[in-house]
């Protein structure tokens, strides 16, 4: 299998709204009403999930294997956020992106991500074996 239609230069974003569920207080991970560091490494991986999904063959998907992020900017509830995820390389099954995250006033986070592309049916029958022990 290769991933001979995923490209260098493949970008996708997202977005989402700044609500209270979304915010550090809610999720555990701090306790202001900010957005979260979670709800943003989520919004980017969403955009780098989504822009090869349709690209890799029948049957496979990809799954995050890394994720290095700063998060540089505080957001309060009510904006919106835009994640974005670009292709930098891709290594046999591993697809590399550069990820950043923006508000309405710029900025709030960069970092890198790599995804791994798996035949769907082989990787959940090895992860549910992992239970059976």
């Amino acid at each position: 299998m290769e991933l001979t239609r995923v490209q260098v230069g493949l970008k996708n974003s997202v977005t989402e709204k700044v609500t209270e569920s979304r915010t550090a207080k809610a999720m555990g991970s701090g306790s202001l009403p900010v957005y979260a560091t979670p709800a943003m490494t989520c919004l980017m991986e969403k955009a780098a999930t989504e822009a090869v999904e349709k690209l890799v063959p029948e049957g496979w998907t990809t799954v995050g294997i890394s994720l290095h992020v700063a998060h540089t900017s505080a957001t309060p509830v009510g904006m919106q956020v835009r994640a974005e995820a670009e292709v930098t390389a891709v290594e046999g099954h591993k697809i590399i992106f550069t990820v950043r995250a923006f508000d309405d006033a710029g900025e709030i986070g960069v970092g890198s991500h790599e995804r791994f592309a798996v035949a769907q049916a082989k990787f959940l029958a090895k992860a549910e074996a992992k239970g059976q022990h």
